[in-house]
């Protein structure tokens, strides 16, 4: 029997996640970005995380050839964003608040959170690359709310019980 790509996609968006935009900054200096909800939690010691990216998209050379690269986690407000940084568009960038810190990749601007990291380890993920990098600087905001997808949709997390 032929494996069902469309109902596994439907059974992993049974997992709520949040929702991320990870930047780098190019060897030439381009700034690139690209949203993503596969970002996870690897360890505390050495305090380290991971992403994945497709091996179709145009920013995975950066990725690959860069030292440093940022996961910055969106607020509940910040839908527009994800919806810009999730489509291949030359001017995503255009009006973008950002900072920069030690390595040069861009943080975003009042982000539920921002975690700067040097890129560690690179393993093959089928029709993805998953990308585990070391923390080397972070901030939080702890009273924000994030943005979450979930079942095809962004949805909010409510009241707490």
């Amino acid at each position: 029997m032929a494996f069902d790509s469309r109902a596994f996609r439907n059974a992993l968006g049974c997992f709520a996640t949040g929702i991320t935009i990870i930047t780098a900054k190019a060897l030439d200096g381009e700034v690139v970005g690209f949203t993503a909800n596969s970002f996870n939690a690897v360890s505390l010691d050495p305090p380290l995380i991971l992403f994945s990216l497709g091996r179709r998209a145009h920013s995975l050379q950066t990725f690959l050839t860069t030292e440093y690269f940022a996961v910055n986690v969106l607020r509940e407000s910040q839908q527009e964003l994800s919806d810009r940084f999730a489509k291949p568009l030359s001017d995503k960038w255009d009006g973008v608040a950002f900072d920069t810190w030690d390595a040069g990749c861009p943080i975003l601007r009042d982000a539920l959170a921002n975690f700067e990291c040097k890129t560690r380890y690179t393993h093959e993920g089928g029709d993805h690359v998953i990308f585990v990098g070391e923390v080397v600087r972070m901030a939080a905001d702890p009273d924000g709310s994030p943005l979450l997808y979930y079942r095809g949709a962004y949805r909010s997390i409510g009241a707490a019980t």
